[in-house]
């Protein structure tokens, strides 16, 4: 993995947990906390840049949906 791939899933991986710590449920914030964290780990030895980027585009979505879900749940209050 290059160092700016690399450098790109280590933001997104910590702009991840940072979102997912913004829900006031506990349960659900350490599931989204535990999911993102085996995610992760999961796919830490992958090598083809092409895949690297296709898991990179899913977590960049899945971030995204975790933002919108916290400005709902901020907005229902």
């Amino acid at each position: 993995m290059a160092a700016s791939s690399r450098a790109q899933v280590l933001d997104l991986y910590r702009a991840m947990l940072r979102e997912s710590k913004h829900f006031s449920a506990y349960n659900y914030r350490m599931y989204a906390v535990r999911r993102i964290r085996d995610a992760f780990r999961e796919n830490k030895s992958v090598k083809d840049p092409v895949e690297i980027q296709a898991l990179v585009n899913k977590a960049k979505r899945d971030l995204e949906i975790i933002r919108r879900q916290f400005s709902l749940l901020a907005e229902a209050k």
